[in-house]
């Protein structure tokens, strides 16, 4: 049956699909869940479309009465004809849930389950629509993605038992739901410190409440932007739910210098041995394999590149606030060259030193896979298992565990924006650098070896001149002066090859940092627009628009998006000072030591006149 919406203010249709609505106009609305804020629908002139679910009201019929038949067939595939089925709302008991510990960290304060009654109100579990992920491999060096991938085997869905908790607004957190280790948690309307208060409010507090909020945090129009993308925007808006096991919680802690990630208990490292050429289907394919030894199993594991590029894949999609460092880019022509494979293990070995270093990265359940499954049934069963995980985008603030204490938004924003022209300040360093490094070595490897060569072959032809005259008492020198062309020679081709010691891993690791410096603008997008939907939510209480307790959600949930930003600068900050220290006094112990060649081959000619 049809439902109808009255267009609470206007909006102006500007790309295709869309539709204009005027104020206080009637439409006729195909399905009242909207996907990523947007409804499908008919205004009064005719014309069917997208137009935003903020901008309207639904108006519910009353019994008996309704429209005709039921609505077309959705023309939009994003945009469902038939509504999808909801969690169960089960009426909360009478006292708190018991505690649950964790075996990493203990949960967040803002989930722990709320005392008192609160039946299965209004803010039941909401499944997160902005970011849906999709199972699906992302392709890489050039191979066919589906030869040693999938099969013909299927792997089932973990079942999810269980309904959502009942109660007021603001975080839920429901440990008897899944079984041991499985929680459900989700984001309500109102704010987790005064969810249980939201709750048992009387019905005419809830008559006044709903008057109050149809001025809620509007949604952004802009669906293409990283905040949307992320998930970022429905955390903020209550809109994430799902089933957090207790070894994917993650812990922010109060460190000295600010939020920081918890440190990892079990640190490792994973060292990336000599790559070897294989082939398959009786040498018709060819590739490369990386052979991959973690420390804390010592256990060698074969990995290609496209399972390097699936895994970076999904970590981008997983954590929307934390930076994936890059792999090594992806080359169609030449990737059997001996200089390109060494230059791409490089860069994979930076790559894996910056993940098995990452507090959070080091744990994720997709990555250890990555580094630990010999199994190739257990691989594929893996792989499928974190193509479908739920706690990706959005959904993984749920995971996150905070101190309790809010935030000071004056100071987190003044700490972004600072980092913010930090990293732009660093960006321009970095590439300058890079620039410069990499004209040099050129002019190395080969405007210096030439010029050597130069100088060293006009020594020689002098000695050549000199030796035309026969005296005997002159044979020393000539010796002497062709051995000094031999030196500059020597001394050509040490320059040449010296970049590869010093220059070239400098360079690795600014094009990693460049990655990293290409992923916070993103990050702070995230943070920056958590913070606008506390500001907006603030001047609808000052208007008098929304109740506090609402406000107070999203400002709790906009302090989990802050805390972990902070937390990812942190590491950034940590992880920068010991990489640049320690590249810096490589390369100019390997200055050192090349100069020292040099200074040594001088030598050696110089010793050749002693005895003219």
């Amino acid at each position: 049956m049809a439902l109808q919406a009255r267009a609470l203010y206007d909006f102006q249709s500007e790309n295709v699909g869309e539709i204009s609505v005027r104020e206080d106009e009637v439409l006729t609305v195909y399905s009242e869940h909207d996907i990523e804020g947007w409804l499908e629908g008919v205004n009064s002139r005719g014309e069917r479309g997208l137009f935003p679910a903020s901008y309207v009201q639904i108006l519910r019929a009353a019994a008996g009465g309704g429209a005709a038949g039921e609505p077309p067939a959705s023309r939009y595939a994003n945009v469902p004809s038939v509504p999808p089925p909801q969690p169960q709302v089960a009426a909360a008991g009478g006292g708190g849930g018991p505690g649950v510990g964790s075996t990493f960290c203990p949960p967040p304060h803002h989930l722990q389950a709320a005392g008192g009654g609160g039946g299965g109100g209004g803010g039941g579990l909401v499944q997160l629509t902005a970011l849906q992920h999709q199972a699906s491999g992302s392709g890489g060096d050039d191979d066919d993605w589906d030869d040693d991938w999938d099969d013909n085997s299927t792997v089932a869905d973990e079942p999810l038992s269980g309904s959502g908790s009942g109660g007021g607004g603001g975080m839920r957190f429901s440990p008897e739901l899944d079984g041991p280790g499985r929680y459900r948690v989700s984001t309500g309307a109102g704010g987790g410190r005064a969810g249980a208060a939201a709750a048992s409010s009387s019905a005419a507090a809830s008559s006044s409440s709903s008057s109050k909020s149809t001025a809620t945090v509007s949604r952004n129009l802009n669906r293409f932007s990283t905040f949307v993308k992320s998930g970022g925007e429905a955390f903020i808006l209550g809109e994430a739910a799902g089933f957090v096991k207790d070894g994917d919680r993650i812990c922010v802690v109060g460190g000295p210098h600010g939020p920081e990630w918890q440190e990892d208990p079990y640190p490792f490292s994973c060292s990336i041995d000599e790559p070897t050429k294989q082939t398959k289907f009786k040498g018709i394919k060819s590739y490369i394999s990386y052979r991959l030894v973690p420390s804390h199993t010592q256990s060698p594991v074969n990995r290609r590149y496209k399972h390097f590029d699936w895994l970076y894949g999904r970590l981008v999609e997983k954590f929307p606030v934390i930076s994936v460092p890059h792999i090594p880019e992806k080359q169609a022509t030449g990737r059997f060259e001996e200089d390109f494979i060494s230059k791409r293990k490089k860069g994979l070995i930076l790559w894996m030193n910056h993940m098995t270093s990452h507090p959070v990265l080091a744990r994720c359940d997709a990555f250890q896979h990555f580094l630990t499954c010999n199994d190739e049934k257990a691989w594929k069963q893996g792989k499928r298992k974190a193509e479908r995980d739920d706690m990706v985008g959005g959904n993984f603030f749920l995971t996150l565990s905070t101190p309790p204490t809010p935030l000071d938004l004056q100071e987190v924003e003044s700490r972004v924006d600072g980092f913010k022209g930090f990293t732009k300040r660093m960006d321009e360093s970095v590439f300058q650098l890079s620039h410069t490094a990499n004209e040099f070595a050129r002019k190395q490897m080969v405007g210096f070896k030439k010029e050597y060569q130069k100088v060293g072959t006009s020594f020689r032809l002098l000695s050549q001149a000199f030796e035309m005259d026969q005296q005997v008492f002159s044979v020393g020198l000539n010796r002497a002066i062709a051995f000094t062309g031999d030196a500059y020679d020597a001394i050509g081709e040490l320059f040449a090859e010296q970049p590869k010691q010093d220059i070239d891993p400098i360079v690795d690791l600014l094009a990693l940092y460049q990655g990293h410096l290409t992923n916070f603008p993103d990050i702070i997008h995230v943070q920056k627009g958590a913070l606008t939907k506390v500001k907006e939510s603030q001047r609808h209480v000052e208007e008098g628009k929304m109740e506090p307790q609402q406000a107070d959600g999203v400002r709790e949930r906009c302090d989990t998006i802050s805390f972990a930003t902070l937390a990812e600068i942190h590491h950034f900050h940590t992880i920068r000072v010991s990489d640049f220290k320690t590249q810096m006094q490589h390369f100019l112990q390997q200055q050192i030591q090349f100069y020292q060649k040099v200074t040594q081959k001088l030598e050696e000619a110089l010793q050749k006149y002693d005895g003219v």
